[in-house]
């Protein structure tokens, strides 16, 4: 039985969150998303000043807290605003409604060595073949879709059966990563402090600082980290005026900007990828 719940759209916007790149298992349907976590589905849409946010009873808690959804965001609006550069401030204002998920890291971890050298259509792609090999069959609405594999059913194949699905180079790290991972190698990770965790990250196979951060982010829900692509690259050459090398760069947005640099990173691209464009304004 579907449970319908509404929640203020003021920082609450479902397309500018699954659109940033945190995740890609999403469908859009003209206003509406399905949005897919683990062996769970829902929808989101705006509706005005309200967002409806619909799942199974047994599942709208795990989306509320998979959205952030208890957490008052004013402060951190606050924080953006009061940013002594005029492009930061600006680029809150566009990604007002941005939230950072609540991911299973797992998830995230393999989701994220998919990512690598790669673009969204390919990358949700391969995890869609990859969910259907190995996930678990679910239904939602009355359609069939695949949960997330565990790390157990991802390390019970080898990297040419992953090379089959479409992940090319990217197979063998996902085949040693699932390996390593399915005999309890995340058993501490979460109690771990940012410094830690991210020198275990760049320990796993395939995983680079800029992958590591985006896993830290988006898996971890550490948002004193600052994934560095070339989006954030090419806005911080021109906003701070640096020159430095990008794993440099994220070394001092962290430090800039404490524990509210992953939303600011999260404003900061999508306000480069979208907004920038929506206002016809260009890099030179």
């Amino acid at each position: 039985m579907l449970r319908e719940e509404y929640f203020s759209s003021e920082y609450f916007d479902p397309e500018a969150t699954l659109e940033c790149g945190q995740t890609f298992r999403y469908r859009r349907t003209g206003e509406e998303f399905t949005v897919f976590s683990a062996d769970r589905a829902c929808t989101a849409k705006r509706q005005g000043a309200r967002v409806r946010l619909a799942a199974e009873e047994k599942d709208i808690a795990y989306f509320v807290r998979y959205f952030d959804l208890e957490r008052d965001y004013a402060p951190v609006a606050e924080y953006a605003s009061g940013c002594e550069i005029p492009a930061i401030r600006q680029a809150a204002r566009f990604g007002r409604g941005i939230r950072i998920l609540n991911q299973d890291p797992a998830e995230v971890i393999f989701s994220f060595l998919l990512s690598q050298n790669n673009n969204i259509p390919r990358i949700r792609a391969t995890i869609e073949r990859l969910c259907a090999a190995l996930g678990e069959e679910c239904r939602f609405g009355g359609e069939r879709y695949f949960a997330f594999p565990t790390a157990e059913a991802l390390a019970k194949r080898d990297a040419a059966f992953y090379v089959s699905l479409g992940c090319g180079y990217r197979a063998a790290y996902l085949e040693k990563t699932a390996r390593l991972l399915a005999s309890g190698g995340m058993a501490d990770w979460k109690a771990s402090d940012t410094p830690t965790l991210r020198e275990k990250l760049l320990a796993l196979p395939g995983i680079g600082p800029k992958v590591a951060d985006c896993i830290l982010l988006f898996g971890f829900r550490r948002t004193d980290a600052f994934p560095v692509d070339t989006w954030i690259e090419r806005a911080y050459r021109e906003y701070f005026g640096g020159s430095e090398p990008r794993e440099q760069i994220a070394q001092r947005l962290r430090a800039r900007f404490g524990r509210y640099g992953g939303y600011i990173q999260q404003y900061l691209f999508y306000y480069e990828r979208e907004g920038r464009k929506e206002h016809g304004i260009h890099h030179n």
